[in-house]
């Protein structure tokens, strides 16, 4: 597996066929907004499983995956074989290793914490769909459920799943997390 981070790249075959189940997942649900990070790969995939969202989608810098430095491109394996003493750090989810040119854990949760909390402000009491990476749902996970950012992670974070989560006096909370239903249905589909 890559370390992608902030490295834009549009979705592939499997990535569409995806963001496709989500658009019927959604079906009959009403949003008053939709806001993508503004990485191809999310705003393709706002795109596609907004279908029958007739407003605009906005994008938004601050939704963007984490910005992995020099592991960006690598596979694990390689970013462990070349720097080893960085993979470490990575591994213990050190808060402020940036990974060279990176984004520290810290700075990268701070990001987070205040897009999300600006978004929910700004869309206070209507329903909004946010379409981001696998790192962003990871931090907001933890603020929602009070789970330490250096904490190994032991909740999943697959591609494509609906994650329900609202905001109230200032905290989060999930009301539903990693559904992916929808994708369970289509397995029998023929899929990429």
């Amino acid at each position: 597996m890559r370390v992608q981070g902030q490295l834009d790249i549009p979705l592939n075959a499997v990535g569409r066929w995806q963001a496709q189940q989500v658009a019927g997942a959604l079906t009959g649900i009403h949003f008053d907004a939709v806001v993508s990070s503004d990485l191809l790969r999310a705003f393709e995939t706002a795109q596609l499983a907004t279908s029958n969202y007739d407003g605009e989608i906005s994008r938004n810098i601050d939704l963007r995956e984490r910005h992995y430095g020099k592991f960006q491109g690598l596979k694990y394996v390689e970013a462990q074989q070349q720097f080893p003493e960085d993979f470490a750090a990575h591994s213990n989810r050190h808060l402020e290793f940036a990974y060279g040119n990176g984004e520290s854990l810290n700075a990268f949760a701070i990001r987070v914490s205040d897009v999300m909390s600006a978004l929910a402000r700004k869309y206070s009491g209507k329903t909004t769909l946010v379409v981001t990476h696998g790192g962003v749902l990871d931090v907001l996970y933890r603020l929602a459920s009070g789970l330490y950012l250096q904490a190994p992670r032991n909740f999943p974070i697959p591609n494509a799943v609906i994650n329900w989560l609202e905001y109230d006096d200032q905290q989060w909370s999930i009301t539903d997390w990693a559904n992916g239903a929808h994708l369970e249905q289509a397995r029998d589909e023929l899929a990429p």
